[in-house]
């Protein structure tokens, strides 16, 4: 914090910084968490393009660890808790919830709609998640969670809610 209250923003070329708000997306005005997920889907697209839809599996896996630690980081240097420039975790998220869903625009928006709504909300667990486990784990897991309610809730439409033809 700086003297005068406002958070420090480390800079990009530190490596844990530049993962944490995934390449400078979380320093975008306002919203920062709808610009990581926003970031989130183009990097999906190619990667489902050049290696198919369960990739997104494994790079959620391997960016979710990589991602406590580089929040770990952004929260050390900038002496924060969970601070909004930190969007690695809504990529995290992002990707999981585009994993189960047709490389499709349409598809893809409906999926960061969904997963932003559970994320903005965060209902029981997430909320109690989000306020109880601290660190870089605490940062990732609640947008986690969020993902899981997200493709609970696109399962559910896409299985039981009568779509028109």
């Amino acid at each position: 914090m700086t003297e005068d209250g406002s958070e420090t923003r480390p800079g990009l070329t530190n490596p844990a910084v530049m993962i944490a708000t995934w390449f400078g997306s979380g320093y975008l005005p306002k919203a920062p968490g709808t610009w990581g997920s926003l970031a989130a889907l183009p990097c999906a697209w190619v990667m489902v393009d050049h290696a198919g839809p369960n990739i997104l599996w494994l790079a959620s896996a391997a960016l979710f660890a990589l991602g406590v630690w580089a929040a770990n980081g952004y929260m050390a240097i900038s002496g924060t808790h969970d601070p909004g420039p930190v969007v690695v975790d809504e990529v995290v998220g992002q990707w999981l919830v585009l994993s189960i869903l047709p490389q499709d625009l349409f598809m893809y928006g409906l999926g960061f709609v969904c997963f932003r709504m559970y994320d903005v909300l965060k209902p029981w667990p997430i909320n109690i998640v989000d306020q109880k486990l601290k660190g870089g784990l605490g940062v990732m897991v609640d947008d986690v969670l969020a993902a899981v309610y997200a493709i609970v809730t696109l399962f559910v439409i896409f299985n039981f809610v009568p779509l028109p033809q």
